[in-house]
């Protein structure tokens, strides 16, 4: 019993308590995260304290729901009033802010218990966090590999059981690259759904904020607590129904010519593979064909207009390879911002004719495993053409804006994650879940721990 859909329903009824499941973690963490390096910052007294409060409330009949006293942690980029927010930088090593992001405050109100702050790639700025003045994170299913990027630390623990779930961030793919090579799941909802008020920022058009859960349920059920609005469905009642049809009677876009290319032969089998889970299930297959725009003016631009004046006057408080993205942005003009942006608000007009034709579009997540930390340690410049071939199918995504899950579809021979990717029109999270969850219900992957 390990996930919060089963917890929440055992800490209702006071099978468990609140502090016995928080001081589980806890000891997980002091006993992993020495290993995973996933936290640059644990809690313990005030997820102890918060603990106690949930099950006080609990014992008073006072349940919230179920994040009701479950353990999770937070990406470092997310403010919690009080605590460090340090974006893995020297630049903020000792910024406290005086206010909780938007997400935290609902968090607190969902009563969910606060493990700690989570290691990232420097200021979200790369897809393998190993930029961080912390070091780099390492995957648990092998400490060799990293664990991808930026929200590397949070994808690390969920996977690791130093925590029940995580808040992440993705500009390119940060949720769902990261959740793909450390076999877990990880969303990226509709574009603003989920509030980016009090998160260091990256790239404030392109942004997001979600879940990193074990389990498609899950990531529901922490998408439901942390939405601006409520979702179309009741997602815990929808997917917990006990006789709901396995058939998925959906047409299933498949984008070969971009997506599907150049893939990793593992990749490559894992995700046919789940192809014909997906028939079996009932699903109509298309090949479809999108415009992939590489273009990234509009990240570098709104990145270098955040961090000009500190990468001005202090770049030695950066890392050196974060100081040479963000430079990358300095000589865009305003008009060349202007284009960019008028441009962004064209391919989000024009993606939501491809749901004319098909209901949602699986892709693999990565077209590559987890790379080794020694190869790009020993041969620096592997790293920076690494990060973009991990995060060249989730960043399209982010420019469209649209609802997109990662979940486990498999291993490589090794023994390492490989991701599937779902999609839908924005807005149609419920049905990305939906879709997500038939799968994972259909398959074995989401049962599979990394040893310890």
């Amino acid at each position: 019993m390990d996930t919060i859909f089963e917890l929440s329903e055992a800490l209702r009824k006071r099978q468990v308590s609140p502090p016995e499941l928080t001081s589980a973690c806890l000891a997980r963490i002091e006993k992993l995260n020495p290993v995973l390096n996933a936290y640059i910052l644990v809690t313990a007294d005030l997820a102890l304290r918060q603990a106690r409060q949930a099950e006080a409330e609990i014992v008073n009949g006072n349940w919230r729901g179920p994040l009701h006293g479950i353990p999770i942690g937070l990406k470092d980029l997310i403010d919690a009033a009080g605590i460090p927010t340090t974006a893995a930088s020297e630049l903020y090593k000792h910024r406290i802010p005086i206010q909780s992001a938007e997400v935290v405050k609902k968090l607190e109100a969902a009563g969910a218990v606060l493990l700690g702050k989570q290691n990232l790639h420097e200021f979200a700025y790369g897809g393998s966090s190993m930029i961080s003045c912390f070091g780099e994170v390492r995957n648990p299913w092998n400490v060799l590999n990293i664990t991808g990027g930026s929200s590397g630390g949070s994808a690390s623990a969920v996977a690791a059981g130093l925590g029940h779930a995580a808040i992440g961030t993705d500009t390119a793919g940060s949720i769902r690259e990261p959740s793909a090579l450390c076999g877990v799941v990880g969303m990226k909802p509709t574009y603003g759904l989920v509030s980016a008020q009090g998160v260091i920022p990256l790239s404030e058009s392109l942004d997001h904020v979600g879940p990193i859960a074990r389990t498609v349920m899950d990531a529901a059920l922490m998408l439901q607590a942390i939405a601006e609005f409520p979702l179309a469905h009741d997602m815990a009642q929808v997917l917990a129904q006990p006789k709901r049809s396995s058939r998925v009677n959906l047409r299933i876009g498949v984008p070969r010519s971009y997506f599907y290319k150049d893939l990793d032969d593992e990749v490559r089998h894992a995700v046919d593979e789940s192809l014909t889970v997906f028939r079996q299930l009932g699903t109509e297959q298309r090949e479809i064909q999108l415009e992939v725009t590489t273009d990234r003016t509009l990240q570098a631009a709104e990145a270098y207009a955040f961090h000009s004046k500190s990468v001005t006057k202090t770049p030695e408080l950066y890392q050196a390879e974060t100081v040479r993205r963000i430079l990358t942005g300095a000589a865009i003009t305003p008009e060349q911002r202007r284009k960019a942006l008028a441009d962004l608000e064209n391919e989000r007009h024009s993606i939501v004719k491809i749901f004319d034709d098909v209901d949602v579009i699986v892709t693999p997540t990565t077209p590559i495993p987890a790379p080794s930390i020694a190869e790009l340690k020993q041969i620096p410049d592997k790293l920076r053409p690494r990060e973009l071939i991990l995060l060249r199918n989730t960043r399209p995504f982010n420019v469209w804006g649209i609802p997109t899950i990662s979940v486990p579809c498999g291993f490589t021979r090794s023994g390492l994650p490989i991701g599937l990717q779902i999609a839908a029109a924005s807005g149609r999270d419920d049905l990305v879940l939906q879709v997500a969850y038939a799968y994972e219900q259909a398959t074995e992957w989401h049962h599979r721990r990394p040893l310890e």
